[in-house]
């Protein structure tokens, strides 16, 4: 099976060039490897075997049987859920059509290994997006500064340099930061979107799928339902119609098996839970950015907290003389920029800003 995931490996590799934070990340690599993982796991035979079998009679070949119910959607008796197992009915929702409105069909499986792939393309595109904006700026403001042992001369140089263009352009940054919290409201945005969209995909149960779950243990036996079988039914029903050798209408009543349902319900489940999790993330990380917007005392407190060798003095001034846009380009050479350039760096911009003190240079 390993051989499946070998061309995922790529996405779990993170850049050693920080231009996102740890959240953002997780919607591009781990979600979108395991949407992927899962797509091809649901359509490799191999392990999870046919994706259905239907109980067939001799009139209709096996393969012309499976083939159709497959095609035209298998269906359930919602009513039969509630019944006792091997005294009322055979199997979970199999039991005789009484009303033909009753029945629910099951037709999500044809579409599982489409939907996510497609969910994986909707979780990568916020991260497309901000790599093309981010267009390579902290790679080429760090030239090699985040490796820390260079030459002194290299490093004057390179320092100065990036000195230069940060006072140079000063305030010019916000449309740039704007962008990426842009993005990262995107992928609330999609996480959430995509919550409903598999609401919809299931007929309106995909929303409360993890509190049925979580429930079902606790409630009384001839109260309960499991949600993963009814949602994910392994047996269903089929009706396959053909003529006669007269030349009337012939109703054959096929028993399917869904083997592939056993693999669905434990994917669902995961990522109903991952889904609510991510999300909830992502919602503190969007409002963690309105703070930083628009507060900024907030944004001082955090690079003073998170660059502690730098001078609290020269991070206020240089706070006074900026924005949000400067803000977060700073921060984000911060993470990627050797701790002790990044300190000198910043003391040499408050001292172009106007700081003077006798011990600038200190460790």
């Amino acid at each position: 099976m390993l051989d499946i995931f070998r061309g995922l490996k790529n996405l779990i590799k993170v850049s050693h060039v920080h231009i996102d934070s740890t959240i953002f990340r997780l919607h591009y690599t781990f979600t979108v490897m395991c949407l992927l993982a899962f797509s091809l796991i649901v359509t490799t035979r191999q392990y999870v075997g046919n994706p259905i079998d239907c109980v067939h009679t001799k009139d209709i070949p096996e393969d012309v049987l499976n083939t159709y119910c497959w095609i035209h959607s298998t269906y359930t008796i919602p009513s039969a859920f509630w019944k006792r197992i091997g005294i009322d009915v055979a199997h979970p929702g199999i039991d005789k059509t009484v009303d033909p409105e009753e029945r629910r069909y099951v037709k999500y499986y044809q579409w599982v290994c489409f939907c996510l792939f497609f969910q994986a393309i909707l979780f990568y595109i916020p991260r497309w997006l901000w790599k093309n904006w981010e267009a390579g700026k902290i790679q080429a403001l760090m030239m090699d500064l985040d490796l820390g042992i260079i030459s002194e001369v290299e490093k004057r140089q390179k320092k100065k340099l990036l000195l230069d263009y940060l006072y140079s352009n000063l305030k010019n940054h916000n449309f740039w930061a704007y962008r990426y919290f842009f993005c990262e409201l995107l992928a609330l945005i999609n996480v959430i979107g995509q919550m409903f969209l598999l609401d919809r995909f299931f007929d309106g149960t995909f929303l409360t799928f993890g509190i049925e779950v979580m429930s079902f243990a606790d409630r009384d036996q001839e109260d309960r339902i499991d949600p993963m079988v009814y949602i994910f039914p392994r047996m269903t029903k089929c009706t396959f119609h053909k003529f006669g050798t007269s030349g009337e209408i012939e109703k054959h009543d096929a028993l399917c098996i869904l083997p592939l349902n056993i693999f669905n319900e434990k994917i669902y489940i995961f990522l109903w839970f991952w889904m609510l999790s991510l999300g909830a993330l992502t919602f503190l990380v969007v409002v963690y950015r309105v703070l930083i917007i628009f507060s900024g005392g907030f944004r001082s407190y955090l690079l003073k907290i998170r660059y502690r060798r730098v001078k609290n003095e020269c991070i206020e001034i240089i706070m006074d003389k900026t924005v949000v846009g400067d803000w977060f380009l700073l921060y984000l050479l911060g993470q990627n920029v050797d701790p002790v350039i990044f300190k000198d760096v910043l003391h040499e911009l408050a001292k172009k800003l106007g700081y003077r003190s006798k011990d600038m240079i200190d460790t």
